[in-house]
């Protein structure tokens, strides 16, 4: 690529490499044009890898569950809730259920566990084992009050390899009323 003074001296018909030295800055104002579609190839590229390393986005809290009759098994469930509750209320004396369903790739998740056994106080749930992949606790509400429940899973690694460092917590806030 021949600069300004080059292309002049070249379209006059001399020899631009003989006499004086040559500046390499242009006399004009210099534009840069860019191959768009390699910058639009690019923008999509850092698009496409950065929404494959995304872990979702946080959703509204759901309502509370409301009392149910029962899930079939011989304790009769007041109150059931999922890895997707946020919330939930009983009323002392009523029982709760927690499903966790392990997501694909991920180890089960650990025993609930509430943050105030002497509001929630856990009970022996007979269907605990009775589903793979699935972790299920029980619940009765003992005394009024307000209790996290919480669990915790993480990545499934295969041995040998590397493996991802992060854990999902669970947490549900229970609202015990009298």
């Amino acid at each position: 690529m021949l600069s300004v003074r080059a292309r002049r001296a070249q379209a006059a018909g001399s020899d631009p490499s003989y006499g004086a030295p040559m500046s390499l800055r242009a006399e004009g104002p210099v534009r840069y044009v860019f191959e768009m579609r390699i910058v639009l190839l690019v923008i999509a590229a850092a698009v496409l890898i950065s929404g494959c390393g995304s872990a979702g986005t946080a959703s509204s809290p759901s309502p509370s569950p409301s009392p149910s009759p029962g899930t079939g098994s011989n304790l009769n469930f007041d109150v059931t809730v999922t890895e997707t509750t946020k919330a939930a209320s009983m009323r002392v004396g009523q029982k709760l259920e927690v499903v966790l369903k392990a997501g694909s790739g991920m180890n089960n998740w650990t025993q609930p566990r509430s943050s105030d056994e002497s509001i929630l106080a856990p009970i022996v749930n007979p269907a605990a084992t009775a589903v793979r992949g699935a972790t299920l606790a029980a619940f009765q509400a003992r005394a009024p009050g307000q209790v996290d429940v919480t669990s915790y899973a993480g990545p499934v690694c295969p041995s040998g390899q590397a493996c991802p460092m992060y854990v999902i917590v669970y947490s549900v806030k229970v609202t015990v009323t009298p």
